[in-house]
């Protein structure tokens, strides 16, 4: 993992706010004194969540997206890391890991490629890059009974999530074979066709390379569901998907009850739970909407899927404080934060 950056406690009491009479999660969170050691710090036994982050918009823009989703990693940090620790939620279950940095990736890319095209073949390529190092995380975390929290970057990071933990959770002996589900609260499916590594593609790999057996969507928007994708998930046993129109326009299905319908498909293992920030209405992201989910929305959803789940890992994904088009919102970070201290909370009930 030659692009992962390991934080000290030093660095992790930078960004906490210390205050008299109260106590921050910062102050609580564990972290790793030696690098070299960090496989024997995820085994102790007071330590039952991993968090990283992969700050990257490499993903998205080898799908002609909006680059920026490598911009809310440190404004969540700085939100969770000064959420109070109490009764409701201590922070000394958390191991803080670190995060990766493949900025210069993008560097190499913008020196060298000459237009769009060559740059989105280069971005491709590079998705590989991420996803060989973010599996082989996931992989150590997962093998050593941890359950992982990913704060991205772009949704291609669903395909090494799951394929690290698929193999992880197998090789701790919590799965007769490398293979989990997943659930996805998303506008999008990201099950396009197997064209070079990109955002929007991670669960098709995911499923193709046989790390995925069953995935469920929910939330999808009628309105961006290509026909082609359409056709493969409707024909596909393993895939399920409730769309945004039947929840809210056509109401076959309420909000908790479409989530509870995803959670009964992946029920039989593991579930990775994947939540795309885009899913909720004027959260900055890479493909922003002015029709979706509400905070409280998504909040409930990671509470209900951590409960009646059994989570493989949570990856929160492709939100952003400031995109390469210039729009900017603060207050993403602390959006996501809530939805991590839910999901911790949940699995601790």
């Amino acid at each position: 993992m030659k692009h992962f950056n390991f934080y000290t406690k030093q660095q992790i009491l930078s960004y906490t706010k210390i205050r008299r009479f109260e106590t921050k999660l910062g102050e609580r969170i564990r972290c790793i004194s030696n690098k070299e050691d960090f496989e024997q710090a995820i085994k102790l036994p007071s330590v039952k969540f991993v968090l990283f982050g992969i700050p990257e918009d490499i993903g998205v823009q080898a799908n002609y997206g909006i680059g920026g989703t490598n911009s809310v990693w440190l404004p969540f940090l700085q939100s969770f890391l000064n959420i109070q620790s109490n009764d409701f939620l201590d922070g000394a279950e958390i191991l803080l890991l670190g995060y990766f940095d493949f900025s210069e990736l993008n560097k190499i890319i913008d020196i060298n490629a000459e237009n769009k095209d060559e740059k989105v073949e280069a971005f491709r390529h590079a998705v590989n890059t991420i996803d060989i190092e973010v599996e082989q995380l996931m992989h150590v975390i997962t093998q050593n009974n941890k359950l992982p929290i990913v704060i991205g970057g772009g949704h291609n990071n669903a395909y090494p999530c799951i394929k690290g933990a698929a193999k992880g959770w197998h090789k701790a002996g919590i799965t007769p074979l490398a293979q989990i589900n997943a659930i996805n609260l998303d506008a999008h499916s990201d099950y396009r066709p197997m064209e070079g590594r990109h955002s929007g593609n991670g669960f098709k790999y995911a499923e193709e390379d046989g790390y995925l057996e069953k995935y469920c969507v929910i939330g999808l928007h009628e309105n961006y569901i290509q026909q082609n994708v359409w056709v493969d998930m409707v024909n596909n046993p393993f895939i399920d998907c409730i769309t945004y129109e039947d929840i809210f326009i056509h109401e076959k299905k309420s909000f908790i009850q479409s989530v509870l319908h995803a959670t009964a498909f992946t029920k039989e293992t593991l579930t990775g739970i994947e939540l795309d920030i885009d899913c909720i209405q004027n959260a900055l992201s890479s493909a922003l909407t002015p029709v979706g989910l509400t905070p409280t929305h998504a909040r409930q959803y990671i509470n209900y899927a951590a409960l009646q789940s059994k989570p493989a890992y949570l990856h929160i994904c492709e939100g952003a404080t400031q995109l390469n088009d210039g729009r900017v919102d603060s207050s993403t970070g602390k959006l996501i934060s809530y939805l991590v201290s839910d999901f911790i909370k949940a699995i601790l009930e």
